[in-house]
């Protein structure tokens, strides 16, 4: 879900942590502090309309916090609402409706927050503790089947887990409203990233009364939503628009420092398109862009924003699949894509190859040492030991050959990528034959969540400040894993960090979890840490980029002459 720098890795310092957790965020930082000036530090002029058009690459597949698990939608989210807290320009986290930061009881599993008693929705109503408690029991009620709720909540907040299997009743999770602007969250135990894992979008408050008169329509387009955020929704007709309206949201608490009156937003999949729709003045800031040709003609140039972030692409392989079930056959897979070539001659954007799960200059212990410094290396490309577990695995089969079907996206760079991928496996594995089907965003998504699929392009961007936001999407039964992989062993490992372990032992477990995953099983192959590319008028300042949840704050932003 997210792209690459180069250079600067911006350090997040947040309280509790037991580690500081770097990420992108170098040009946001100088962009921020300079806000309104020019570079000899004297105040530049504010254009007379200050509209921002923005090009994206997707159309967004829901605006229900609850619903949402992509980071399109959690981008919109940030823009339109807001949650108890939110990540700012520099990845600090601050107040968004809590009155301050939490307070603690002695173990640090009991959070008391006060709540902004002049914060509300886009109606007039007040938003109040209850918003937050309905949402949050909303995403965890099995009734929702909310794809974050379970996989987010379980083992961290009280009875989630119990809720999820029908041991325990909604008003028994561990989030309670004292009174109209006072809440009272219980954990399972201590969580060193508790308070930038509530900045995620899951966790925003949802009007009760409002979702329960709109029905089966809440949420279907912008005529069926509240907003608490900086902007409101004035033009979307639902998931397969391609153009959508934010504009200033004048009930927002802090709508006198919003200085955009509205966002343009426009779906365009052709990197080339939107490169000549900026250049000839149409868009203000690109969706991200990862071909060589288009980013050579803007290197060096202040138009260009480059930046490594924390997300890692992988091919996900379906163990529903007799073949895929076999583990060499899967080991074949991993060893086989020359990742290099793919970082270097077709993505040329930055990004850097991964043999790893969890990414480089993200999480750190609390000796600011890089989770990746102590933790090995896995699946490094190698054709002729890939070749010798293809053969393997085929013998193991009774068969010569085997057909996937092989899911990406339907934009342009992915096309690009998907085609490599599908020359590399076919020419290292023989008698190997991948079909590609090229889908929009939205239905990737359901053909991953439904299992339909053999292999599938994918990748995650961290949602918290912690190896773990990698880690437990493979447990057996995750919600987020849709592949069929399960080891015990890999589960005791996950479970201890989770519930147990502290310190060097839970970063050690995470380690040896992450060999299990990608060396000994190869449930997966990891192919590269991506790098942000994207092209931004330079009158555009306080553009905010994100090292987890949202990619990007527009609230910050103001149009200069």
């Amino acid at each position: 879900m997210k792209k690459s720098k180069l250079s600067l890795l911006l350090v997040l310092s947040l309280v509790l942590s037991m580690f500081l957790a770097a990420c992108s965020g170098g040009d946001k930082k100088e962009t921020t502090k300079n806000e309104g000036k020019n570079t000899a530090g004297t105040e530049e002029k504010l254009a007379d309309e200050q509209v921002l058009n923005v090009l994206e690459s997707a159309e967004i597949p829901t605006m229900d916090s609850v619903m949402a698990e992509d980071v399109l939608g959690f981008t919109m989210l940030n823009a339109t609402n807001e949650g108890l807290y939110r990540l700012d320009a520099d990845q600090k986290v601050i107040p968004g409706v809590a009155d301050g930061m939490p307070t603690y009881n002695d173990d640090k599993t009991v959070l008391t927050i006060k709540l902004r008693q002049d914060a509300k929705w886009s109606n007039g109503d007040p938003v109040t503790a209850h918003d937050f408690v309905y949402s949050w029991q909303r995403a965890i009620n099995p009734d929702t089947a909310s794809p974050y709720g379970p996989y987010f909540m379980m083992g961290k907040i009280k009875n989630a887990t119990e809720i999820s299997e029908g041991k325990a009743k909604l008003e028994d999770l561990g989030i309670k409203a004292l009174d109209d602007y006072t809440l009272e969250i219980t954990l399972v135990r201590a969580l060193p990233y508790i308070e930038s894992y509530i900045t995620f979008q899951l966790f925003y408050p949802q009007n009760q009364k409002f979702v329960e008169a709109q029905g089966a329509d809440y949420a279907k387009d912008a005529a069926h939503l509240l907003y608490n955020g900086p902007f409101k929704m004035t033009k979307w007709d639902g998931p397969t628009a391609t153009e959508w309206v934010l504009e200033k949201n004048e009930t927002y608490t802090n709508a006198k420092d919003v200085t955009l009156t509205k966002i343009n937003f426009n779906v365009s999949k052709d990197p080339q398109a939107s490169a000549n729709a900026f250049t000839a003045g149409e868009t203000d800031i690109t969706p991200k862009l990862a071909q060589a040709a288009i980013l050579s003609q803007y290197e060096g140039s202040d138009e260009l924003l480059r930046y490594q972030e924390p997300s890692i692409w992988w091919l996900k392989m379906n163990e529903k699949n007799p073949a895929l079930k076999n583990k060499n056959i899967r080991k074949a897979i991993a060893l086989s894509v020359d990742k290099k070539a793919l970082v270097d001659d077709v993505l040329a954007n930055g990004s850097i190859v991964a043999d790893f799960l969890v990414p480089k200059g993200f999480a750190f212990d609390e000796n600011g040492k890089d989770f990746r410094d102590t933790a090995g290396q896995w699946s490094k490309a190698n054709k002729e030991e890939a070749k010798k577990y293809w053969d393997k695995g085929l013998a193991e089969l009774g068969v010569k050959e085997v057909k996937f079907t092989y899911v990406g996206q339907d934009t342009e760079t992915a096309k690009t990528t998907d085609a490599f991928i599908k020359d590399q496996l076919e020419k290292n594995l023989p008698g190997l034959k991948l079909t590609i089907e090229s889908v929009p965003f939205k239905i990737r998504i359901a053909r991953e969540n439904k299992f339909e699929y053999d292999l599938l392009m994918g990748g995650w961007g961290p949602d918290y400040a912690d190896p773990m936001t990698y880690m437990d999407l493979w447990i057996t039964g995750g919600e987020q894993q849709h592949m069929d992989y399960s080891n015990p062993e890999f589960d005791k490992l996950i479970k201890a960090a989770s519930e147990e372990l502290q310190g060097q032992e839970r970063w050690k477990a995470l380690q040896d979890a992450e060999k299990i995953l990608l060396e000994d099983d190869a449930a997966i192959a990891p192919l590269y840490q991506r790098s942000v590319n994207l092209l931004i008028n330079p009158k555009v300042k306080g553009f905010a980029h994100h090292a987890f949840g949202a990619d990007y704050s527009y609230q910050w932003i103001k149009i200069t002459k």
